[in-house]
């Protein structure tokens, strides 16, 4: 979990150097809540990383944000990068190479900004504090589309689903382990309370189309025309190594188990 935090501080400075006014180490320190000898250590961080760091007369930092322009992620870095995010910030060369990409001309450049946004910033925070010291939060607002209501829910916060879209957390009220979609969340409020029911939290283990197990496994066989396989995958990536091609019929063929059945409404399932 620490990983998870410093990477998120990594990915906040750099977006935070971007960004104009020039910043002095003072603001830098305050921006990172951490000492000033902690933000050299960043700054070394990010020119490891391949950032060109620039100062003006003032001592002031920045990033040019045309530097990095036209750069693009390769499928090796773009894998790499998820199972950095939620594992690793181990050293290794193309670690290096996917952080100094990291905002620019991939479908993970999403991912990057959603981490990058002031408020799911701040939230995803929180949660990593409130995971690593054990503690209830109130996730305040939360709008859910399946009750299509808004309402506090009182939970213990867990762990992260795959580049941080949504939070796994055990919801005492229900007494059930769910995930609650980060953008939904209107903030977090610590409640002072350690967990009361570790014992009982499980990982939610997403599906090809990142839907959470709700009770039911629902075995799928679709045959696609290559337009159809390539229109998926470009929205759903993980499908790929369930797909099969065959010759015989000129069809591609996913054979998976889904937890929801809702994004292949309008296809012919066996």
């Amino acid at each position: 979990m620490l990983n998870q935090h410093k990477i998120l501080r990594v990915l906040q400075l750099i977006t935070y150097l971007q960004s104009k006014p020039y910043k002095s180490i003072d603001q830098l320190s305050q921006f990172l809540t951490t000492t000033e000898r902690t933000v050299y250590r960043y700054l070394d961080l990010l020119r490891e990383c391949g950032f060109d760091l620039h100062k003006d007369s003032s001592q002031r930092y920045f990033i040019e944000k045309g530097e990095v322009e036209g750069i693009q992620f390769t499928n090796e870095e773009a894998q790499f990068l998820k199972q950095l995010v939620l594992s690793t910030g181990s050293k290794s060369k193309l670690k290096d190479s996917v952080l100094s990409k990291i905002y620019t001309g991939s479908e993970l450049s999403m991912v990057a900004s959603h981490l990058i946004n002031v408020k799911n910033g701040k939230i995803v925070e929180r949660l990593t504090r409130a995971m690593i010291n054990k503690e209830q939060v109130q996730l305040k607002k939360y709008q859910s589309i399946n009750t299509e209501t808004i309402s506090d829910r009182v939970v213990e916060p867990f762990g992260f689903t795959e580049n941080y879209q949504t939070v796994m957390a055990y919801e005492p009220a229900s007494e059930k382990n769910k995930t609650y979609n980060i953008d939904r969340i209107g903030s977090v409020e610590y409640l002072n309370q350690k967990f009361q029911n570790e014992s009982k939290h499980e990982q939610q283990v997403m599906d090809v189309f990142g839907f959470a197990y709700n009770g039911q496994k629902h075995p799928v066989k679709l045959e696609m025309t290559m337009k159809e396989y390539l229109l998926l995958k470009a929205q759903y990536p993980l499908i790929a190594p369930f797909v099969k091609y065959e010759t015989e019929k000129d069809k591609y063929v996913l054979e998976v188990e889904v937890n929801d059945l809702r994004v292949l409404v309008g296809f012919k399932i066996h």
